[in-house]
């Protein structure tokens, strides 16, 4: 077995096949199936995935791996089986699946080192080499006697390890310790032979006699106010010692996390879970569509399912959508579990992100929280899989690999024969409709743990309000209740359904709208800055004075931000304290832990935010929920609005009254006889699962049908026309007749960064062979694609249309 099957980091699609190379025979013995590699290709060394290893080749001359990377796998061979169904199922190369399966980390520039851990005897060779340093560069091991063997041993004895140093950055963390380096009544007898003056000396060898183990040396000069200069004299001197030990980055504190236990489950909750902890006992994989109005206690079943699983020795993986809703879920998981938890999310860093992924990898937790990419965990023993708010559109990934985190937990949760879990308020059509099917199974909790009632919805007609003379976006009666609720000393959540200070600018005189130069989109105007932006490409210009069409000075920014609505309410009730949470204000690392631990402190009335507020936040003394602008997602050319616009509203109105105190919700909306505003102020979600399945039904759209979206871009508009009205010929020869192409149209936003963009849409039941026949046409226009920048981009699931 010495011929290695190898994926190369070149993401073209005449290079997405395996590519053999000989092993040689310092590797023999420890190359495993998961492990990276750098191999030459062509006048150059990239890295590469083993993939296979064989006996065999097809080719005479083969060339050498140059070098491997990893001593232990980081894909095991089940997410090696995944990457290939993921590249499959998604149309994109091979590479890129992998990639996506492992931290940031692994993808930059590496060096490497071998750091020493113990003091135990290695073989003598490794002690040749290391002879008496700590830390090796890895390159002395080519032209040492050492053998890959010997190291790998020495690495799973825990008595060596190696570093990956990325960009010359050391990724482990490392902090130095400070220790007595001699026995305590030699330290008594140095502390005599100090000179007088040398006070801090001296305090600093007492502590040590009083306290002789080791110590953080932060902590030290921190506890004794002394300093590194006072520390190196007594190390000089062979006083004391210092080492450097590795830490993890935690960016959680568990000691922070009060622990909980498992509270009594309702008869409800109790009724949910006995069919999941069965399958959990029995090792059977069985997808259950958990649907539990909000306040239903979804969570507590999610902790007991897991316990279950940790007590059977297994591991779980949670799903949550949003970096938002993750300080919450971790309280919640880690509160329970401890350290035994991972937590993986876009917010960490690229270290704390590695180191997280390390404790899944060396196996010392069982459960891991994280957004969409937790999804790829290493973990080899998997008990349970949740997605929490499964209904989330975040679950999919919208640049390649295009793929649905609900899909690749059912995947995975078929390997490991264990029970998907899927929980909502407002679960998807396709979901609900598999669980109506039978092909999920359907839990259903329809009341709230403390058994109030969900909170009363009032939606507000907004043309009303103008008729009345009211031109504030705030209705009356929204107004009146936000100052009651100030004078009760309870708290109000704002929502709008928008983000930026306003959507556009226009001169009043002309008509004319400020479009990005690059792309076909208005750019948007951000108040603090003075500036308009385009949120696709960047753009930015300074916000004009007079329209630069007709030299108007009635150029105005029209619209609602949450800039634009935090002003308005400072003007309108001038005592209300606002914390503001969008894109803007969340930017920063920590940003959204910092601002809901402040609401949650009761630093501010009212908590004013876009959508991410209006999932999982859980606060006791929220009474009033209001939403601003209800029906701005209802005009986009989506046909997922109405369901989006459904499930927003019930999200966002069960963030009242969740503990003792009840709850209001007030909606404003231009569009109040709208079916999925009428249904959502009633939390009636299965008048509006029949009413939206009929419109489906009618029009052609899932869970009727499947769809393919498939995109085309460059900078050149003919081309695209052409390269998508041949793409619509073949495809009608190919497909059965009742499959409908749409198309070739532009797209809702026709240029991006200065590419056109033209789509068609394949509407279909089944075509069992469709995915062949998109690759066949894209291998069509490889040349094209090659050498003059065309794009070509397939969605198997579109959830953006735009």
């Amino acid at each position: 077995m010495n011929i290695a099957k190898v994926i190369v980091d070149v993401p073209a699609s005449v290079i997405n096949q395996t590519f053999d190379y000989l092993i040689p025979e310092k590797f023999r013995d420890m190359l495993k199936p998961g492990m990276r590699v750098t191999v030459p290709f062509g006048a150059r060394k990239i890295m590469g995935y083993v993939v296979g290893i064989t006996a065999e080749s097809q080719f005479n001359k083969l060339k050498e791996i140059h070098d491997v990377l990893d001593v232990t796998p980081v894909l095991t061979r089940e997410l090696l089986e995944l990457g290939k169904w993921l590249a499959d199922k998604t149309l994109c190369m091979y590479i890129i699946a992998y990639q996506a399966m492992v931290p940031q980390v692994f993808k930059a520039q590496y060096k490497k080192e071998i750091v020493r851990l113990t003091e135990a005897e290695l073989s003598f060779d490794l002690e040749k080499l290391f002879a008496g340093r700590d830390v090796l560069p890895y390159e002395l091991l080519d032209n040492s006697s050492v053998s890959f063997y010997q190291l790998q041993k020495a690495v799973q004895n825990g008595d060596v390890e190696i570093n990956y140093l990325v960009k010359s950055k050391i990724t482990q963390k490392k902090v130095t310790m400070i220790k007595p380096n001699q026995a305590p009544y030699q330290l008594e007898e140095a502390l005599l032979e100090l000179p007088k003056n040398a006070k801090k000396q001296w305090k600093l060898l007492h502590f040590f006699v009083e306290h002789p183990e080791e110590i953080e040396q932060n902590r030290l000069i921190k506890h004794l106010q002394t300093s590194r200069s006072t520390i190196k004299a007594l190390i000089d001197k062979s006083l004391l010692i210092s080492t450097k030990v590795e830490v993890y980055r935690n960016p959680y504190d568990d000691k922070s996390y009060p622990q909980t236990t498992p509270l009594e489950l309702t008869p409800q909750q109790q009724k949910a879970i006995t069919p999941i902890n069965e399958a959990i006992i029995k090792s059977e994989h069985h997808v259950f569509l958990l649907h539990g109005v909000t306040g239903s206690g979804k969570t507590e079943v999610y902790l007991q399912a897991i316990q279950h699983v940790i007590n059977k020795g297994k591991e779980a993986i949670v799903l949550v959508p949003e970096i938002s809703l993750t300080p919450q879920m971790v309280k919640r998981f880690k509160g329970r579990f401890g350290s035994n938890v991972a937590v993986l999310h876009s917010a960490l860093s690229n270290g704390e992100r590695y180191d997280e992924w390390r404790r899944i990898h060396r196996k010392e937790v069982q459960v891991v929280v994280g957004a969409r990419s937790a999804i790829f965990a290493p973990f080899e023993n998997i008990g349970i899989i949740i997605i929490d708010e499964e209904h989330e559109t975040t679950y999919k990934q919208e640049d390649q690999p295009r793929y649905h985190a609900r899909d690749v937990a059912i995947y995975r949760g078929k390997n490991h024969h264990c029970p998907v879990v899927l929980g909502s308020a407002t679960p998807t059509l396709e979901s609900y409709a598999r669980a109506q099917k039978g092909v999920y199974q359907l839990a259903t909790l329809s009341k709230r743990t403390n058994e109030k009632d969900m909170p009363e919805v009032e939606v507000i007609d907004m043309r009303k309000e103008l008729h009345k003379g009211n031109r504030t976006m705030f209705s009356i009666k929204l107004k009146e209740k936000i100052e009651a609720c100030i004078q009760n000393d309870e708290q109000i959540v704002l929502m709008l359904n928008r983000r930026g200070y306003s959507t556009f600018v226009m001169c009043r005189d002309c008509g004319l709208v400020k479009e990005c130069p690059h792309c076909d989109i208005a750019l948007t105007f951000h108040k603090k800055i003075n500036q308009l932006k385009c949120h696709y490409c960047g753009y930015e210009e300074p916000m004009p004075v007079n329209c630069p069409e007709c030299n108007s000075d009635l150029i105005r920014y029209f619209g609602t931000g949450t800039q634009r609505v935090e002003e308005s309410l400072a003007q309108l009730i001038p005592e209300a304290r606002i914390i503001r949470m969008d894109v803007d204000t969340t930017q920063r690392k920590g940003a959204h832990e910092k601002l809901l631990q402040q609401f949650a402190n009761k630093e501010a009335d009212i908590l004013l935010g876009t959508q991410m507020i209006a999932k999982g936040l859980d606060f006791e003394n929220v009474t009033l929920v209001g939403v601003l602008t209800a029906d701005s997602m209802l005009h986009l050319p989506d046909f997922r609005s109405s369901e989006k616009t459904f499930q927003l509203l019930t999200q966002v109105s069960g963030r009242a009254g969740r503990h003792e105190l009840p709850g209001e919700v007030i909606v404003q909306t231009y569009t109040p006889d709208h079916y999925s505003i009428e249904l959502a102020s009633k939390y009636d979600y299965n008048a509006f699962y029949q009413k939206e399945m009929r419109m489906r039904r009618t029009f052609r759209y899932p869970p009727y049908v499947f769809l393919v979206l498939i995109t085309v871009s460059h900078s050149n508009k003919v081309k695209v026309i052409q390269t998508t009205q041949q793409i619509v010929q073949i495809l009608l020869k190919k497909v059965q007749q009742d499959t409908v192409i749409l198309g070739p149209t532009p797209s809702p936003i026709a240029k991006i960064k200065d590419r056109y963009r033209y789509q068609c849409m394949i509407k279909y039941r089944d075509e069992p062979k469709l995915r062949k026949l998109i690759k066949k046409i894209i291998d069509l226009f490889a040349e094209d694609i090659r050498k003059e920048d065309l794009l070509i981009t397939v969605d198997m699931q579109p959830y953006q249309l735009m």
